[in-house]
């Protein structure tokens, strides 16, 4: 590990004076006298890009992780130059690039404070045993700066005063502080004094770190190989930093509402007979279920694209079977293709030579679970449209729904480092290179072959799939679990703060192995943990079946009752969780928000870790400890409404709250509008007749959305959707909601169902669209009545 006093002092190199200076549309070339060239883009008035070349010459530009829809375009350029540097000005920023050494300065255009500042700035050190530059960037953070993001770390939400390393590793029962484990997302967010700006440092090497961890006031980060190429994203507010990083590399497309169902999983589920009997119990026991995982026990002999004949005779006939239930069938694929000439798979990939080779000629041997394996090399474009059509018989004739990439990293079990050696070669799409440079993006890259598969055959339904390792902008094709962790109290509270800062990396689609996937939980751990995976977007419970059984009803007839409460109430919150799915892949608006990224005003919200808003409206906590009756958490501030008792709370100071086993805290904010459906036991089982929109009320304004569409297929593409935008308006005697209503869709439901919450007043007329309409065409009872879903202002009025 390359400590700062060695960036300091161990043959670094720097750029020396500016002696040339151009222009070139948009962006910024700077020549130094020893032959560094900063190249400076102007991506939005907001967002500069700084790439930096060290022998006069630019590697070939390409990025596994920007985005090709990424926004670009900015409304005002202005370089100008003093004696001592040069001046970029757009409408948000000012840059001060210096004359003598390249380091620049950052500040708000409009109130000129000081955003960010290069310490020694970009700096290098030649690797002669590896080849290239170890390329570093240090910058100075000033007293009270927070950090956040850098995807998958099983840390503090706030990461200052901690160091990291971004490497893709097999991290089996990792814990808390294990680093790295399984994404290497190069991307945080910083705060200070109210302003919040990112770093996004796309390179694909070995990198690190460092948040004033070495020295109080510095930050840093640098990478084994490759160029210092990275983008600086200005707010100042946070969730607008996150939202336009979230453009710059992507948002997936809507996922199937069954996507959002819970799932169950396990290490493994087989013979045939098992899987049955387990989705049999779902139903017998009214628990809401809407996919049923298969792993590497159902192929023959781990290979992939097989099928046991022992355990699966008949699987297209199986997977039907369990289709006609309501279950999405879910496979398991991994990364390893076992070396065996009598199959198919392994002859084709040795006769195409689509597999990793080593640096003199072999092919990449290593052991997974079918033994000794070869690998495909997922950067070849070529290689991956063959992965893709592998996929053919699994998906269009089996029915197959869902694919689950694991093992990706990639990760090996006979191999030191657990993983492919350095010297492994990969195309990287016309870039070759070794492994070095590959490796963070290599589950990406298969992630992305098995997303063209499944989109393929899939069609005209929307793809399911899911990976384990990932890079920047992987979530244009996939969701993603949180790897391995282990059946404790700690992992409980792990998984939350990991599911958060991958919500702020860009990467919404998340969640854990609920309960726990080595060891085995107790009934209460259990139930706690599923209070706390409803809430993530991605909803599964995952276990080895070394440990015992995970199912809901595992644990007696108290724990059954509650995760079966929680499980319904996850179905109720659908619209509410496809609604801020759709924000997410809109706006770039993340579905689960640590506290600091939804009141960065507020200082008691940066060290946060447990509390966190799912959607736009709905504030959760789990309970992280045994034996609990309640705990004390954090309440932002504003007026919220507790969601069990409707009891209303002023936030802005940290109070205890009351949970049962059976509870969990929950509160809504005020003015929110909440989208629910029916119980299904799983998405589709029944035609949704009546929407129920629970209202709280609030003194003042507040929005609200409802996207909904025919949750699958791609006609919400062509406009084929219904979006509906609430403005609520409380005042004295007086609620006033108005609705504007976007996309051609026709929702199956003609009414809507409203239950006025906190409504401080005793009700005496009801107008819609200004007319008054009696009570008991309404079928008003106490402040629940019903209307037309197609009015444009209703007004409730004491």
């Amino acid at each position: 590990m390359i400590l700062n006093e060695q960036i300091e002092h161990k043959g670094n190199a720097f750029p020396t004076k500016i002696i040339d200076f151009k222009k070139d549309v948009d962006t910024l070339y700077f020549s130094s006298e020893n032959g560094v060239i900063l190249q400076m883009t102007i991506l939005r008035d907001s967002m500069f890009r700084f790439r930096y070349a060290t022998g006069a010459k630019f590697e070939n530009d390409f990025s596994y992780a920007i985005s090709h829809d990424a926004v670009r375009g900015y409304n005002k350029l202005e370089i100008t130059e003093d004696i001592e540097k040069y001046i970029i000005t757009t409408s948000k920023l000012v840059c001060y690039i210096s004359k003598t050494d390249l380091r620049s300065r950052i500040y708000d255009a409009i109130d000129e404070t000081l955003i960010s500042e290069d310490e020694l700035g970009f700096h290098w050190e030649e690797s002669y045993e590896l080849g290239g530059n170890i390329v570093k960037m240090t910058k100075s953070s000033p007293n009270g700066e927070s950090f956040y993001g850098l995807g998958d770390k099983a840390e503090h939400t706030n990461l200052k005063g901690k160091r990291f390393q971004n490497w893709a590793t097999d991290s089996y029962a990792f814990g808390r502080y294990t680093d790295p484990i399984y994404k290497a997302i190069p991307f945080y967010t910083a705060l200070q004094n109210k302003k919040s700006y990112g770093i996004f440092f796309d390179n694909s090497f070995r990198a690190y770190f460092d948040f004033c961890s070495e020295r109080r006031n510095v930050t840093s980060f640098w990478a084994e190989g490759g160029e210092m190429n990275y983008y600086f994203i200005y707010g100042p507010k946070m969730q607008d930093v996150v939202a336009a990083y979230t453009n710059l590399t992507g948002t997936p497309e809507l996922p199937p509402l069954w996507a959002l169902g819970y799932h169950q999983c396990k290490w493994s589920y087989y013979p045939e007979s098992n899987v049955k009997e387990i989705t049999q119990k779902f139903r017998d026991l009214r628990i809401p279920c809407d996919a049923i995982y298969l792993d590497i026990d159902y192929m023959e002999g781990f290979r992939c694209f097989t099928w046991s004949k022992d355990y699966f005779p008949e699987p297209k006939k199986m997977v039907k079977e369990l289709a006609d239930d309501g279950f999405k069938t879910v496979v398991i694929i991994d990364p390893g293709i076992k070396i065996d000439l009598e199959y198919d798979v392994f002859q084709e990939g040795l006769e195409k030579d689509y597999f990793c080779r080593r640096a003199d000629g072999p092919y990449m041997k290593g052991k997974v679970w079918p033994g000794e394996c070869y690998f495909p090399d997922f950067t070849r474009k070529e290689v991956r449209e063959w992965w893709a059509g592998l996929f053919q018989e699994l998906i269009e004739d089996i029915g197959v729904k869902g694919v689950w990439n694991d093992m990706n990293e990639p990760a090996v079990m006979d191999v030191p480092g657990k993983s492919f050696p350095n010297d492994v070669r990969h195309d990287y799409d016309g870039n070759p290179c070794s492994h070095r440079k590959a490796h963070n993006i290599y589950g990406m890259q298969m992630a992305k072959a098995t997303y063209m598969g499944l989109k393929k055959y899939n069609y005209p339904l929307r793809p399911f799939v899911i990976t384990r390792s990932a890079y920047s902008g992987t979530q244009r094709y996939t969701s993603t679990w949180l790897g391995d962790n282990v059946a404790t109290w700690e992992h409980l509270w792990i998984a939350n703060v990991q599911a958060q800062r991958m919500a702020m990396s860009g990467f919404s689609f998340v969640g854990s192995d609920i309960g726990g996937f080595a060891q085995q939980p107790n009934g209460e751990l259990y139930a706690r943990w599923i209070q706390l995976g409803i809430f993530h977007p991605f909803c599964r419970t995952h276990s080895s079946g070394d440990h015992g059984d995970q199912e809901p009803w595992t644990f007696g007839q108290e724990v059954t009752d509650v995760v079966r409460k929680f499980i319904e109430l996850r179905y109720q919150l659908l619209p509410y969780l496809y609604t801020s799915f759709y924000k997410y892949i809109e706006e770039g608006i993340p579905m689960l928000k640590s506290l600091v990224l939804f009141d960065q005003e507020d200082t008691q919200t940066h060290h946060r870790t447990d509390e966190f808003m799912a959607g736009e409206h709905i504030l959760a906590c789990p309970i992280g400890e045994p034996n609990a009756k309640g705990r004390r958490m954090y309440i932002p501030k504003g007026t919220w409404y507790n969601f069990w008792t409707h009891e209303q709370v002023l936030g802005g100071d940290e109070k205890w709250v009351d949970a049962d086993l059976d509870s969990m805290p929950l509160f809504v904010k005020e003015g929110a509008i909440l989208p629910i459906y029916p119980v299904q036991q799983y998405v589709g089982e029944k035609e949704i007749e009546q929407l129920t929109l629970d209202i709280y009320y609030k003194d003042g304004k507040e929005e609200s959305d409802v996207f909904e569409d025919a949750n699958d297929g791609y006609d919400y593409t062509k406009g084929r959707y219904s979006l509906r935008h609430f403005t609520l308006t409380g005042k004295e005697g007086k609620l006033t909601i108005k609705q504007h209503k976007s996309g051609s869709f026709i929702t199956s439901y003609e009414t809507f169902k409203i239950n006025l919450i906190g409504l401080p007043f005793e009700i005496k007329t009801i107008k819609i669209d200004s007319e008054e309409i009696s009570f008991e065409d309404l079928k008003l009872t106490h402040r629940t009545f019903e209307i037309t879903k197609n009015f444009n202002q209703l007004q409730v009025i004491g």
